[in-house]
């Protein structure tokens, strides 16, 4: 097997649930173009990310890294808190 030094995707997006234990659901939004209209749309995913600590909360800006899987849904995990909802709002 070569060692091709392979790189993980990271993402940023804000967290919608963390409900679970050491689970957060970072909800990634992105704009796309209609094909034919051309018009502009946002598209939102959601991904399982695993939080050791369970730092992250509702409202918060996080990134997330590519990782192997977890659990049957979990191939994410997090990486940075980035910003809280509190800090949003003060700015």
């Amino acid at each position: 097997m070569a060692d091709a030094k392979t790189t993980k995707r990271r993402i940023t997006g804000t967290v919608v649930s963390d409900k679970a234990d050491k689970t957060v659901v970072i909800a990634v939004e992105r704009r796309v173009r209609h094909r034919i209209y051309g018009k502009a749309y946002p598209v939102t995913n959601k991904f399982h990310a695993h939080d050791e600590s369970n730092a992250a909360k509702v409202g918060d800006t996080v990134t997330i890294e590519e990782s192997r899987p977890k659990s049957a849904k979990k191939r994410w995990t997090l990486v940075d808190g980035g910003t809280t909802a509190a800090q949003e709002k003060a700015k």
